[in-house]
């Protein structure tokens, strides 16, 4: 038995805005539960809370079971931690603590060989016994066999980095599904799987026994897996929590009766009101000449004040406008021309010809190379003139290729990153981005820079530092740079990843209008249907072209 209940929860942001008011909902035992809304509401904070990373300043949280947490970094690590590391980053904070201390005494040993350390190293062993340590090994080997194909003595000491995104969350994903956790708080668990990965998900999601608490974009997953759905909905003092008791299907149709019915709510209030004051302001005149007026009067101002102190019905929620502009500009009509190209160790060699004005969908499972071929793109191709530079200031890894990938004339590339990594945004505030410029973009005063991030919803965010945004914010001012930046050919790689629906849909129509060229990595299947071309890493290494999208590819067959 396991349940998660949350009251009248208000969190208070370290420069003092409110960003979670009175937020309350339940995850009964069993139940599948969506947490949705726009950008920067408070979903992760919610998260971090529930997992006790940090109080809330007012309200309280209560639940039954153990809990599992897969946090919003998974799919991120590029670090030193190993495979291992990243089993114990969801295991309970003793076995946690049990294998720091195993590792540290180890360590020791090599150091220095005394009885001290001995004696130490021998205690670390007996109480990672004592913790179940050495029964969790046989687990993990299921686990790194399900998740990665091989062994757990294999994979233990490998790095996490080597792993790409959609490895890294399924390896979290298997151990928290069949871990012994009852409770499960998973955050953007479907960031970076391919779609064979997701379809897992959503299957698994939907056939455990578990109670789990999810934040996800993906309109499919939603569909499929959540019985409930919990929209956190800004408002003036922060964000608020509606309750939808069905699934996504009749989600949509059920916000909007919502929404219709407090919006007349609102109005009969404010009908009310006028009323009221204009009774008030009529027997205020009468009672100055009539006394027997008096008693009428104070008996008005005083029905006044209760149904002012009372207050308005609740408020439709603010709606988060995002409005992308993505310009771009003529190229050579051949845009990119792929001649025996091969990524080594990835992908064998393939000839393709992508068109200006061409909207290619780049699919295949995670590990396929989709990403390297961005990244090659993005940095003008095999040998880029002064014209093919990419726009902003990326620190790309070269890609190891043979045969050519070559940019048409007037083709700038822009690439969206999809981890979001950006140290050459990182502690700067958004206005001083917008403010200094660069060699690809023009610098911009306070003014037009507010307006601008205030298209993107991003204004009260302004003097926030990039690294303190959430996901989808910066994936947000990422789209906004491109858009000031240029570029003719945009590489996205997973742009909708993060994004929130409202974000996910301003940016798709953005696409249709760009007057260029767009290569995307996506497995999103919702956003995939808005390309005309779709370029399929396949299982066996090949490389094809699609007339659909294509989601059945597997894994790539290659040593592990």
């Amino acid at each position: 038995m396991s349940h998660l209940e949350l009251s009248d929860v208000d969190y208070f942001l370290p420069d003092g805005r409110q960003l979670l008011d009175g937020v309350s909902f339940r995850v009964g035992d069993g139940a599948k539960t969506a947490l949705i809304g726009p950008n920067g509401t408070g979903k992760t904070t919610i998260t971090r809370i529930v997992a006790g990373d940090v109080p809330p300043d007012e309200g309280s949280v209560t639940r039954s079971g153990t809990l599992g947490v897969m946090r919003q970094f998974v799919g991120q690590v590029r670090d030193e931690s190993t495979v291992r590391d990243l089993l114990l980053s969801v295991c309970a904070e003793p076995v946690r603590t049990a294998a720091r201390r195993l590792d540290d005494s180890e360590n020791a040993m090599i150091e220095h060989d005394d009885e001290a350390t001995q004696m130490a190293y021998a205690q670390a062993l007996s109480d990672w016994g004592d913790i179940g340590g050495y029964d969790l090994e046989p687990f993990w080997d299921e686990v790194t066999m399900a998740a990665m194909g091989t062994s757990f003595e294999r994979a233990k000491w490998r790095a996490a980095s080597t792993l790409s995104g959609g490895e890294q969350k399924r390896l979290v994903l298997e151990a928290l599904f069949a871990g012994n956790d009852q409770l499960l708080l998973l955050d953007e668990p479907d960031n970076y799987l391919d779609v064979p990965g997701k379809r897992w998900l959503e299957r698994t999601i939907a056939a455990s026994d578990k109670s789990v608490l999810f934040i996800s974009h993906d309109r499919e997953l939603l569909s499929t897996a959540a019985t409930r759905i919990v929209t956190l909905e800004p408002g003036i003092n922060g964000a608020s929590a509606w309750v939808h008791g069905g699934g996504f299907s009749t989600y949509t149709e059920a916000r909007e009766k919502r929404n219709a019915r407090l919006d007349e709510l609102k109005a009969r209030w404010d009908e009310e009101r006028v009323k009221l004051q204009a009774l008030v302001l009529r027997l205020r005149e009468k009672a100055k000449f009539n006394d027997g007026v008096a008693s009428r009067y104070q008996a008005a101002r005083t029905r006044l004040a209760k149904f002012e102190e009372a207050g308005p019905p609740e408020a439709v929620p603010l709606r988060q406008n995002v409005a992308v502009r993505l310009t771009g500009g003529r190229t050579a009509k051949r845009a990119l021309v792929c001649t025996s190209l091969e990524l080594t160790g990835l992908m064998q060699p393939f000839d393709t010809e992508i068109w200006y004005g061409d909207r290619v969908a780049v699919l295949g499972s995670n590990g396929s190379g989709k990403s390297h071929f961005l990244r090659l793109l993005a940095a003008g191709g095999t040998d880029p003139d002064l014209e093919h530079l990419p726009v902003g200031e990326l620190d790309l890894a070269p890609v190891p290729h043979t045969g050519t990938a070559t940019l048409g004339a007037r083709v700038r590339p822009g690439l969206f990153a999809q981890t979001h990594t950006r140290p050459d945004l990182e502690g700067n505030t958004l206005l001083d981005i917008l403010h200094r410029g660069t060699s690809h973009r023009d610098g911009m005063g306070r003014e037009a820079a507010s307006r601008a991030l205030d298209r993107y919803g991003l204004s009260r965010q302004a003097e926030q530092r990039y690294d303190d945004l959430s996901g989808g914010q910066q994936a947000r001012l990422q789209i906004l740079l491109l858009e000031l930046s240029g570029t003719t050919m945009l590489l996205l790689d997973e742009p909708t990843d993060n994004l929130d629906l409202e974000s996910a849909d301003s940016l798709q129509d953005a696409i249709v209008a760009f007057d260029g060229t767009v290569v995307t990595v996506t497995h999103d299947r919702w956003f995939a249907r808005s390309f005309d071309r779709f370029l399929v890493f396949g299982a066996d290494g090949r490389v094809y072209e699609s007339g659909e999208p294509v989601w059945d590819e597997g894994r790539v067959a290659r040593a592990r």
